[in-house]
């Protein structure tokens, strides 16, 4: 365990002493505190596999290329306007979890274990309505599981690769058919700058 002395008035000198945990009661209180530091960590990759982050940075990309200025808006810019926009969109499920599951965690009312539990019932619920079936199905097969026969049965290890790749095909769909008006458009004026003989202006900068 690691103990804080202070010693003297006014000015206080800090010590630090380090030995073993007194108890398995402490000990277990140290590990939960470590596996809660390393989640963490891990925090920033869990909003962006298990949200809509990855679908909305695609198109507002995608987006900022079609209209022919891809240094503008800047990319911290396209991230922040990304991320809130992730806040707004997953706000009632971010809710539905502090409402069922960390509140009653913190007033004593549910042990760890059960909060967990609880709490991603919302998000699988989420990802489960974004997921294609063929994705989940690739990673049931390449996970060699048995079939499941309802949505609970679906493991969250499987469910949370096959929502990830399931936004990237989303996106990117999406942003093709955003793309294509814009791509028509530089079609059409580079026809006419050829056609009137301006082939130095660039057709991009006209569109």
């Amino acid at each position: 365990g690691c103990v804080i002395q202070s010693e003297g008035s006014g000015a206080q000198d800090l010590s630090f002493r380090l030995g073993q945990p007194t108890g398995d009661e402490e000990l277990a209180t140290e590990i939960q505190l470590l596996f809660l530091l390393a989640s963490l960590t891990l925090l920033p990759a869990m909003l962006i596999v298990t949200t809509s982050f990855i679908r909305i940075t695609v198109v507002l990309s995608v987006l900022r290329s079609a209209i022919g200025l891809p240094q503008l808006p800047p990319g911290p810019v396209i991230l922040t306007l990304s991320l809130f926009l992730t806040f707004f969109v997953m706000n009632p499920i971010w809710n539905e979890i502090n409402t069922q599951a960390l509140q009653p965690y913190l007033e004593g009312e549910m042990t760890q274990q059960e909060a967990m539990s609880v709490g991603l019932q919302p998000l699988r619920r989420f990802m489960l309505q974004q997921v294609r079936e063929q994705d989940l199905a690739l990673f049931i097969r390449l996970g060699k599981l048995p079939r499941p026969r309802t949505a609970d049965d679906v493991p969250t290890y499987a469910l949370i690769p096959a929502f990830v790749i399931s936004e990237l095909k989303t996106a990117f769909q999406m942003a093709f058919v955003i793309y294509v008006p814009f791509l028509v458009l530089d079609m059409v004026i580079a026809s006419i700058l050829m056609s009137m003989g301006m082939m130095m202006l660039p057709p991009t900068v006209i569109s």
